[in-house]
């Protein structure tokens, strides 16, 4: 993967139109959208996300002029019904589920054999740690999320001891860490960015008339921004009071926050380019 800068060293999208305008113009276009920090801002329970009306309608409009894909994650059926747009194609479970919409009908699993494994690790943590306040499990498709951001700082250090000593007896999951997040996914060679080549493959995109598009805040969407590196634009959500600063990414942009996000979105709506 190329980490080639910090977050914080990425030039402002909003401010460099005409040279996002130079790659795009007269070219398809496949956008790729994270949920979480991206169309709706953090949240500190997951079930308190929501998507703005003025976000709906222009992730709606982009859709009208080429493919859009939420990846993220969030289970599918989840991120679908915050969503609540028909016309995109959805990874859920960081890209381990995959949709399409009714005129699209793709589908796609990875992982689902390592579900009842999963579920077996959510019983010992919940057990683990059902004396620790603040503790949210999301069980998805093929993966599990523990939240913490809700448990006091002094606790945190409880909560990931349980998570990876209860791995240690489960070699064949890994885990990932998010933004106060613990994902526990099976160990595959599978992640948002295969989600991201696999549609894209699956959809025809694949070619150099294409320009990949991918939005994304989290540590997780880094292996999106790197496989479309060299044949299309990845832009950073730096929320700064979420990311790290020296933190390294292989995003090309940056923009602020979901209402940005909003701002980006319109002007690629709005661009002239080819229509899939």
């Amino acid at each position: 993967m190329d980490l080639s800068r910090s977050v914080n060293d990425l030039p402002y999208a909003l401010a460099h139109h005409e040279e996002l305008a130079a790659r795009i113009d007269g070219k398809r276009l496949a956008v790729f959208l994270d949920f979480d920090g991206t169309l709706s801002p953090v949240a500190d329970r997951p079930d308190e996300a929501v998507i703005s009306k003025s976000m709906r309608d222009v992730v709606s409009a982009l859709s009208e002029s080429c493919p859009v894909a939420i990846v993220s994650g969030r289970d599918r059926a989840d991120v679908h019904r915050r969503v609540g747009l028909d016309t995109l194609f959805y990874a859920g479970s960081h890209g381990f589920d995959i949709a399409g919409p009714t005129d699209q009908p793709v589908r796609h699993q990875e992982g689902t054999e390592f579900n009842a494994e999963i579920e077996a690790v959510e019983g010992k943590l919940r057990t683990a740690l059902e004396a620790v306040e603040g503790v949210l499990f999301e069980p998805k498709t093929a993966s599990l999320s523990v939240h913490y951001r809700l448990v006091r700082p002094a606790d945190r250090v409880t909560v990931e001891d349980a998570v990876r000593r209860i791995l240690d007896d489960h070699p064949g999951l890994r885990l990932l860490l998010g933004k106060m997040i613990f994902e526990i996914q099976p160990g595959l060679d599978w992640n948002k960015g295969s989600a991201v080549l696999w549609l894209l493959d699956t959809l025809g995109l694949d070619g150099p008339d294409v320009v990949p598009v991918y939005i994304g805040d989290d540590i997780t969407d880094e292996d999106a921004f790197a496989v479309i590196k060299s044949s299309g634009i990845g832009f950073f959500v730096n929320s700064r009071e979420e990311t790290d600063p020296g933190r390294a990414t292989a995003a090309d942009y940056a923009v602020e926050d979901p209402a940005e996000v909003g701002l980006l979105l319109r002007f690629l709506a709005e661009r002239p380019h080819r229509r899939s």
